[in-house]
């Protein structure tokens, strides 16, 4: 064959053919993580943002709720057309356009003069970045073998409560700074819209169209992959498990979110700088939880098989942040109060592994779909919990029915998730592992 006739993969001209594999897997892992943590930042200011907001717009918690709500309205509806969006035009160009629309919609949220203008800022952000994670989990099945995509599904997704733990730190120190919340929501919008950018000049939908991937690491992705795997199923009880599971664990991590930083300040009397500081250490423990979740996951599967090593940690997962919101309302001192949801989000954080699930069940074409059909269960979470606990709010006057009302969803949790199968079985899967 002539070089005039030889087909080649994008980029394979320029590949460095090194015999050491490159590690660029792994930064496209980290860069991935980076921009969910500043995702994550823009739709968990708003909660930060509420106790200035409301004095000037003269929000019920009714309202409040509705406003909070509103952004999983979109975020919600776009899941499953976001995820086949990925599969099919790619996940680079999906999170390229999408980044520069939602960071828009960040930016407008400071512009905002009532709370119809909120609402319609947050129902614009929510629509574009909703395709963000069945985007990055279709990555993930695309540049790692099985054997790593826990650990690196479950780094991206910690973004979500790292995003919410600087963003405490970060929106209270700019509207500090500023001296309104409005610039802080044009800063974080503005600078979305740049690193965005650079994201998608970063990032490929495959090592072999990544021009600083050599030979080696392309073989060694596709080696250490092993042999095809016999999925478990899309069957409807594991999707049912799945979708039921997800939703309990999202009504947690959003009612913490979207409600967490007033319950600091009006239940528990914290200032603003003290509830900034607060929320980052709940849910920087919340990421490091999420990230140990996916380390043990990969280790415990060279022990138990796949099932049972699932099943341990979802189980302990749903059961100690149960515990931990039962025990809040029977707590008086602040600081132990904080210690309390620390804890709670840590082990709450494990469910960032139901990421894993879309490419254990669906075969490569189909993952992009079956992580948006996952996430939409649990962004449907996300437009109730904030209403329901504003109602709880305005009808009781006081947090522990909304506490209670999550210590329910930790246990549908639980239950829901220690009922799906995750067992597979490799065809002619040798007995070794191999690293990657």
């Amino acid at each position: 064959m002539t070089a005039g006739n030889q087909r080649t993969a994008p980029g394979s001209a320029q590949r460095p053919s090194g015999g050491r594999a490159t590690n660029i897997r792994w930064s496209v892992v980290v860069v991935l993580f980076l921009f969910y943590t500043i995702n994550s930042i823009d739709r968990s200011s708003l909660g930060v943002a509420m106790p200035s907001i409301v004095g000037e717009f003269e929000l019920t918690p009714t309202m409040q709720g509705v406003i909070l709500s509103a952004f999983f309205w979109t975020y919600c509806l776009m899941q499953i057309p976001g995820g086949l969006a990925a599969d099919r035009f790619g996940p680079r160009r999906i999170i390229g356009i999408a980044s520069a629309v939602w960071g828009t919609f960040t930016a407008f949220a400071g512009l905002a003069v009532n709370g119809v203008m909120l609402i319609l800022a947050r129902l614009g952000l929510g629509a574009f970045e909703a395709p963000y994670m069945p985007a990055a989990s279709k990555l993930v099945s695309n540049w790692m073998p099985p054997k790593r995509r826990a650990t690196g599904v479950t780094l991206i997704d910690s973004g979500a409560p790292l995003g919410a733990a600087f963003g405490g730190l970060l929106v209270a120190w700019l509207i500090t700074a500023t001296g309104s919340w409005r610039w802080s929501f044009i800063i974080i919008g503005v600078s979305t819209v740049v690193i965005g950018f650079c994201v998608y000049l970063y990032i490929r939908n495959l090592p072999n169209e990544h021009r600083l991937v050599n030979r080696a690491e392309v073989e060694l992705i596709t080696v250490a992959g092993g042999p095809e795997e016999e999925k478990p199923g899309v069957t409807r009880a594991n999707t049912t498990a799945m979708v039921v599971g997800r939703f309990g664990w999202a009504m947690v991590f959003w009612g913490l979110v979207t409600w967490g930083p007033s319950y600091l300040s009006n239940a528990r009397g914290l200032d603003l700088q003290a509830m900034g500081f607060a929320t980052f250490l709940i849910f920087f423990c919340g990421a490091l939880g999420e990230i140990l979740s996916g380390f043990l996951a990969d280790r415990l599967q060279r022990v138990f098989s796949r099932n049972r090593s699932f099943k341990l940690l979802f189980g302990g997962s749903g059961a100690l942040s149960l515990v931990a919101l039962i025990s809040l309302p029977f707590v008086t001192d602040a600081a132990l109060a904080v210690t309390l949801l620390c804890i709670g989000v840590f082990f709450n954080l494990f469910g960032g592994l139901y990421w894993t699930i879309p490419a254990m069940l669906a075969k490569k074409e189909k993952v992009g779909l079956v992580g948006g059909i996952m996430n939409f269960a649990g962004t449907s979470a996300g437009i109730v919990v904030p209403i329901v606990a504003g109602v709880l709010l305005d009808v009781t006057g006081g947090y522990t029915a909304v506490l209670i009302f999550l210590a329910i969803a930790a246990a549908v949790y639980l239950a829901a998730s220690l009922m799906i199968n995750f067992s597979g079985v490799a065809k002619g899967a040798p007995s070794g592992t191999s690293r990657a």
